[in-house]
């Protein structure tokens, strides 16, 4: 006979259930998440002028001038192709040779 409580499980069995779903989740993808975005941070706490970037839509250049959240990149060998754009638009940093 099934008693009021649910059956054969408790619901003891259902909280511990419960719990290691939300347990897998955190691991699974906010765990990674936060690592990716404090490894990003990191980088775009240490760009310079001069660094060599790439850019979100596969450009390379280099950094020429900064503010806040934007900077000014130089791309190619052409003096006249400098293009203002958001820190958040670089994913990878090269640094300067001293």
């Amino acid at each position: 006979m099934l008693s009021a409580t649910g059956g054969t499980m408790g619901i003891g069995f259902w909280v511990i259930y419960i719990a290691v779903i939300f347990g897998f989740m955190y691991f699974i993808a906010i765990r990674p998440q936060k690592r990716e975005k404090k490894k990003q941070q990191e980088m775009f706490a240490n760009i310079a002028i001069g660094d060599s970037v790439l850019t979100s839509s596969g450009f390379y250049g280099v950094i020429i001038d900064m503010t806040d959240d934007t900077v000014i990149v130089e791309f190619g060998n052409n003096k006249n192709c400098r293009i203002p754009m958001q820190k958040t638009a670089i994913v990878q940093v090269e640094k300067a040779q001293a």
